[in-house]
């Protein structure tokens, strides 16, 4: 009775309860020496043991007390002993451990529940890296981390740097499979993959080395797959269509790879791409069959891919197939659009009837906009609202219904001439079909879009009535009406009508920025230009990116010589519209009337290098380029404007002139004789010609020129000068008839000189003695006595193109001093040259003036090449040459 005592003896009715089994605690199997041999043999035993003591537990572990005595433990009923007494292990006991209780406090120990007073935990052994395991884990890794780096550039659009990243992730892969197959490390287990989350109890049998291989394979050919398939994606971005399909052929084949069938779509995508319509349906259909009817979606998707490409085949009928088979299972809005264009295709109305409706009936699964209304003053379910009204997925559902009222405002503009005998009504049956559907709010837009329909066909009366009807709906729907309306009017020139519907617009939504714009306009064309820039100003509050406010803004800064606030404008309009020529335009003229030219050559060529043919842009260059001094820039860019648009008479005149002071008169010949045809009431040009053909020594076509011009223009007193002229030096007959004529026109001249004077003297006279109906009314056409630099107008008295500061032409005074300038001579040419109806220049009537001037001015002296010595300073004068000296 020493080794049992007895329950009221014991100290504490609780000891023994914190002390467990460790047989039973599965968490140290891990560390369990025993265990882990017993795992790792073939046969999953453990040694046998060499005694079993009585009282010892499963597997032969002795049992403990918690008093660590030998003795059995009794009960306080003294009931007989459990187990046998071992050295130093305690009694087991049954219970779990206490949260935080330990009846060792009762001896005078720290309570320590977490066990903090042991000290840190030991150091984490480091791995080795120099096994072979580890240098595969190692390289494995980096090739996940590529994969997913190429994923990653893709994704921000970098598609050159994700094929570089694919192809070094294959590369890497290679690599790996090679070290494999050299440690022949290809049947190693990877006992975290392969165990990992299982218990394996104590005297089970192991999973066989053939599973292990096929499952380890198995990771292997996935990672495999996935570089395949990502090498394969990045060069379909790239458009390295044979790469992709090479890469996709190797994973297709490979029958190790699950559910590569679906990768056909993919090859199929690509030859859609190259126009390989054919094969592009057999790799659809071959998906499709690959891929079972539980994934639904992705075979309606197949579907209406095989649809597309019979639509670009032109076998409307069997895409019609393929969409009527989705429409019937899946409907969704892009294959009822598509049907619809089918059968328009084929002209069937009864059935682009039966698709529309079918169209406005297919449900798009979005909620009410009014859920998004706060209808309580509930602050926290407010603030729920608040934060789901902008969220991706309200973004989603806003962009799908934007697209679903594209598609059905298309179809139906598509369908309704042909549905019915007219247009208007066929719209009519369109409206009345979408005021039945979910969609009523587009029946008005359908209205609209009808009367815009009438405006492409030019029935402007028709589309000003239907536009008038909306004038007592409401105010959305008033204000896009009004608009057009005030657009209407005001391309009309009517802009009272125009002003008003713009305030009617303006009355319905004062937020409608084309309102707004539409307002301004009609105030600017009144040239009230600080008004209309309000108007812009208020445009662009209520709308940011509304690049017409803008426009319009830059331009009534302009006209206001507001110059930088204008070049603020544009700039920023610039940064919206990168490729529109307007604006470029505008920022060169801008900079053009800063003063600064070299930036306005700059906008200049980004217009040209957007609309490469534009004559005017090329004439602007050459003025700008010519006004620096750059004369042979300037030819390049007129001779382009020339080419593109030979009919502008400034682009022509300049070349001419160029041709001229480079003495290249033949040359300049054709210029002015196109510019002849394209004026050829006016003689400046045909005299022009004249004197090129003298200036070049064919004196005979001067001479029949000059008749020519003669003959048209009697009265021309400097034809007939060229005329006198010409005939004394060639001697012919005709030259006292031609000084007869010049005779009378100087006094035909001189009879009209006075008479104008005369008629400004009365009128004078008239005005000074206030009278207001007997001076003499004076044409407009009859121009005043031109001094000497004055311009000459031509015979229909019409607006001439100003005169252009660069056109290099000759100076028209024979006796004009050889040290004025080139620029000088050159401005003063053209303002020689005679008009049909210039008024004379007073002269003797005693005396027959036979002189002329040159329109192209003084010819030049002839280079001299060496001077005649006098006879007297010849050395050899009196000496008689030799036969050796002259020639054989």
């Amino acid at each position: 009775m020493e080794n049992v005592h007895l329950a009221v003896e014991e100290d504490d009715l609780y000891s023994g309860y914190n002390d467990y089994n460790p047989t039973f605690d599965s968490e140290e199997l891990e560390n369990d020496v025993g265990f882990q041999q017993a795992v790792r043999t073939s046969h999953g035993r453990r040694p046998p043991m060499t005694a079993k003591f009585p009282g010892t537990a499963i597997g032969g572990r002795p049992l403990v007390s918690s008093f660590g005595s030998r003795i059995p433990m009794a009960s306080s009923m003294g009931r007989p002993m459990t187990g046998a007494v071992q050295d130093g292990a305690a009694r087991p006991m049954t219970a779990v451990r206490a949260a935080g209780y330990s009846s060792s406090l009762m001896r005078g120990s720290t309570f320590d529940p977490l066990g903090q007073s042991k000290g840190p935990a030991p150091p984490l052994e480091a791995k080795n890296e120099d096994t072979a395991e580890e240098k595969l884990k190692i390289l494995e890794k980096k090739v996940n981390d590529l994969i997913e780096e190429s994923c990653m550039a893709q994704s921000i659009g970098a598609l050159q740097l994700a094929l570089e990243k694919a192809k070094e992730a294959g590369r890497k892969e290679r690599a790996l499979i090679r070290q494999r197959e050299a440690s022949g490390n290809t049947e190693h287990i990877n006992l975290d993959l392969t165990y990992s989350g299982e218990v394996i109890k104590q005297g089970s049998n192991m999973a066989t080395v053939a599973e292990s291989i096929s499952t380890q394979l198995h990771s292997q050919y996935e990672q495999r797959k996935a570089v395949l398939l990502n090498l394969a994606n990045q060069y379909a971005n790239n458009e390295m269509y044979p790469e992709a399909l090479n890469s996709y052929h190797v994973i297709v084949k490979n029958k190790m790879f699950t559910n590569a069938g679906r990768l056909k779509v993919n090859m199929a995508n690509i030859y859609f791409k190259q126009k390989n319509y054919p094969k592009a349906i057999k790799f659809y259909r071959m998906a499709l069959d690959q891929i079972s009817n539980n994934h639904k979606e992705l075979r309606i998707k197949i579907m209406q891919n095989i649809g597309v490409v019979f639509v670009r085949l032109g076998q409307y009928s069997d895409a019609i197939t393929s969409f009527e088979h989705i429409m019937a299972e899946s409907p969704n809005i892009k294959t009822g659009f598509n049907l619809i264009l089918c059968y328009y295709a084929i002209g069937d109305r009864e059935r682009m009837k039966k698709a529309f409706q079918k169209l406005i009936s297919v449900p798009l699964g979005i909620d009410d906009e009014d859920k998004y209304i706060p209808a309580s003053d509930d602050p926290s379910s407010n603030m729920v609202i608040e934060a789901i009204k902008n969220d991706k997925l309200h973004q989603m559902e806003r962009d799908l219904k934007v697209l679903a009222e594209k598609y059905i405002m298309t179809a139906a503009k598509l369908i309704a001439p042909a549905i019915e005998t007219s247009f208007a009504s066929g719209f009519d049956w369109c409206v009345d079909m979408v005021k039945c559907s979910q969609y009523v709010e587009l029946a008005n837009d359908l209205e609209i879009n009808k009367a815009i329909t009438y405006l492409r066909q030019k029935d402007f009366n028709q589309a000003v009535e239907t536009l008038k009807t909306f004038e007592k709906k409401d105010s959305r729907v008033k204000s896009a009406a009004a608009t057009n309306l005030s657009f209407l009017y005001f391309l009309e020139k009517d802009y009272d009508q125009a002003d008003r519907y713009a305030d009617l617009a303006m009355n319905a939504d004062r937020y409608n920025p084309a309102a707004l714009i539409n307002k301004g306009n009609t105030v600017f064309v009144k040239k009230d230009y600080e008004k209309a820039a309000e108007f812009y100003k208020e445009a662009l509050r209520n709308d940011s990116s509304c690049t017409e406010a803008l426009y319009n803004l830059g331009l009534s800064y302009k006209i206001m010589n507001r110059l930088e606030e204008g070049l603020d404008c544009f700039l920023k309009l610039h940064s919206i519209l990168r490729n529109s020529a307007e604006v470029m335009y505008q920022l060169a003229h801008l900079y053009e009337q800063l003063g600064d030219p070299q930036q306005a050559i700059e906008w200049l060529m980004q217009v040209i290098g957007v609309t490469p043919t534009d004559p005017h842009v090329l004439a602007k260059l050459g003025k700008l380029h010519d006004d620096e001094g750059d004369k042979s820039q300037a030819f390049q860019y007129y001779s382009e404007s020339f080419r593109y648009f030979p009919s502008n008479i400034d682009v022509i005149e300049w070349l001419g002139a160029y041709y001229i002071e480079t003495q290249f008169c033949e040359k300049a010949i054709q210029y002015f004789e196109r510019a002849t045809l394209i004026q050829p009431n006016f003689v400046k040009w045909q005299l022009i010609v004249a004197s090129c053909y003298r200036r070049s020594g064919n004196y005979q076509k001067a001479l029949e020129t000059y008749k020519e011009i003669h003959r048209r223009f009697p009265e021309n007193v400097e034809c007939l000068r060229f005329l006198v002229r010409l005939s004394t030096d060639m001697g012919l007959k005709e030259v006292q008839e031609y000084a007869t004529k010049l005779k009378k026109a100087e006094k035909m001249k001189e009879i009209r000189e006075q008479r104008v004077k005369s008629g400004r003297e009365n009128s004078a006279r008239g005005r000074r003695e206030g009278s207001t109906g007997s001076a003499a009314i004076i044409s407009t056409s009859v121009l005043t006595s031109p001094k000497k630099s004055d311009v000459t107008e031509n015979a229909k008295a019409e607006p001439q193109p100003e005169p252009k500061q660069f056109s290099p032409l000759l100076d028209s005074d024979s006796g004009h001093s050889s040290s004025s300038s080139k620029g000088e001579r050159l401005s003063a040419k053209m303002r020689s040259l005679p008009g049909s109806n210039e008024p004379y220049e007073a002269s003797n009537p005693k005396e027959l003036d036979a002189s002329y001037v040159d329109p192209l001015g003084p010819q030049m002296d002839r280079p001299k090449t060496g001077a005649k010595k006098p006879a007297d300073d010849d050395d050899f004068a009196d000496e008689d040459l030799g036969d050796d000296l002259l020639p054989e």
